[in-house]
């Protein structure tokens, strides 16, 4: 596999010893706010370098650009690299593979969900989510089922450290009615449920809604029967060349929940990050390299 052009920034640094006093200052400025320092005009780079424009002219040429305009298309097209989108960035990385293979079928089905999913989301609704996760006088209670409680158990990993009185309910149907004596009115109740729907993920949301919880859906586009229970329902879309659905779109949804749910009450949720970090280093839970 040929190997990947130098930048211009990198043959600027490689070439440092071969430039004059003038021309290294030149190169100096282009590297303050590269790549965009560099696509003035010829006069304007030479005033803002303090050089003259045979100057810039004579560093291009060293750098193997046949003129000025030369130095400039490849600056663009680094910049055009630089700024590309997430579905750009992917185009190239999959070019070299065909279409029918899963690589580019999978990752294409994901980008779609992402976007579908995110599409048909409220703003008002993630606030509002944001707010009741956040109120600290509001019990937390999160339940997932047999494939969904790995993304039950990463929200609740996150928010035991970002708040008080978060449960995490187990997902065996006969441990979970022990959980419910816990939960009051205004409690939030945040399950995951998506197709295949279990019928102990039903019976729990009806439970915790006769007792006044607050039910929090993360469900697919065809929306668990829960449904009918909860406050708030985020959809996402989950189909993908395999035979398992994609939890991507929902872990996205999640991780953004955690971040938006943190910064509403940042200083107690730093001194607990804190106190938990003390608590490490005197367990010497983590290796140290020092």
């Amino acid at each position: 596999m040929p190997a990947e052009p130098k930048t211009i920034a990198e043959q600027l640094e490689a070439r440092a010893g071969d430039l004059t006093r003038a021309e290294r200052q030149l190169a100096d400025l282009i590297l303050q706010n590269y790549p965009v320092s560099g696509l003035g005009s010829i006069t304007s780079i030479a005033e803002n370098a303090d050089v003259s424009t045979p100057t810039v002219a004579r560093m291009v040429q060293k750098l193997g650009f046949k003129g000025f305009q030369e130095f400039q298309a490849a600056l663009r097209h680094e910049l055009e690299a630089k700024i590309s989108n997430p579905i750009a960035r992917r185009d190239t990385w999959v070019e070299s593979v065909s279409n029918k293979h899963v690589l580019n079928r999978f990752t294409e089905a994901v980008i779609g969900n992402i976007e579908k999913s995110l599409a048909q989301i409220n703003p008002e609704t993630f606030d509002a989510t944001t707010a009741l996760l956040a109120d600290p006088q509001r019990n937390v209670f999160i339940v997932g089922g047999r494939i969904t409680r790995v993304l039950a158990d990463y929200l609740f990993l996150h928010l035991q450290v970002i708040r008080e009185n978060v449960t995490h309910v187990q997902t065996i149907s006969n441990a979970w009615p022990h959980y419910l004596l816990d939960v009051s009115e205004g409690d939030v109740v945040v399950i995951y449920d998506v197709r295949r729907y279990e019928t102990s993920t039903l019976r729990l949301a009806e439970m915790a809604h006769e007792k006044g919880g607050q039910i929090i859906l993360f469900t697919d586009q065809w929306q668990s029967p829960v449904h009918k229970f909860a406050k708030h329902c985020f959809s996402s879309r989950i189909v993908v060349p395999s035979a398992w659905d994609s939890s991507v779109s929902t872990l996205l949804l999640t991780e953004t929940l955690i971040a938006a749910v943190q910064e509403v009450n940042w200083e107690q949720t730093k001194k607990r990050m804190e106190d938990l970090e003390v608590m490490f280093d005197r367990t010497r839970f983590f290796r140290k390299f020092t």
